[in-house]
């Protein structure tokens, strides 16, 4: 899709409190949920509804952690397939996927510095359409 993201609005029904990550979930996946979980909570933008895509942005951020521990590993990113031709390690692509579904996600519950900068995130509404502050 292209165009305009929608502005982020509080939703009527928040959640109340910062649930716990869930257990499933690997140690680093864990780290980040609880890292992101009290912004998102303040921000009051997150239902039980979004908890879905709270634990696939965590797991890919998990995933994208754990395919650069074992590259890192490694002492070449390339080896040498049966053709004698040098491939990349499959963890690149895995990683790559990972850090592809780690920035939409992340745009989409506004984690990232561009879906920060779209107008406010709250519930106040001025008599610009919501461009009083670039309208003199």
């Amino acid at each position: 899709m292209r165009g305009d993201k929608p502005r982020l609005k509080p939703d009527p029904k928040p959640l109340a409190g910062a649930p716990k990550a869930p257990r499933w979930l690997p140690a680093s996946g864990r780290l980040e949920w609880d890292r992101v979980m009290p912004v998102l909570t303040e921000r009051k933008i997150l239902t039980d509804a979004d908890l879905g895509c709270l634990e696939s942005y965590c797991l890919a951020v998990a995933q994208v952690r754990d395919c650069q521990a074992t590259l890192a590993a490694l002492p070449s990113p390339f080896f040498t397939g049966d053709t004698g031709v040098p491939r990349p390690h499959p963890a690149i692509r895995v990683m790559h996927t990972a850090m592809t579904i780690q920035r939409q996600l992340a745009a989409e519950m506004g984690l990232t510095p561009v879906s920060r900068s779209r107008p406010a995130i709250n519930d106040e509404t001025d008599d610009q359409g919501g461009f009083g502050d670039l309208v003199d």
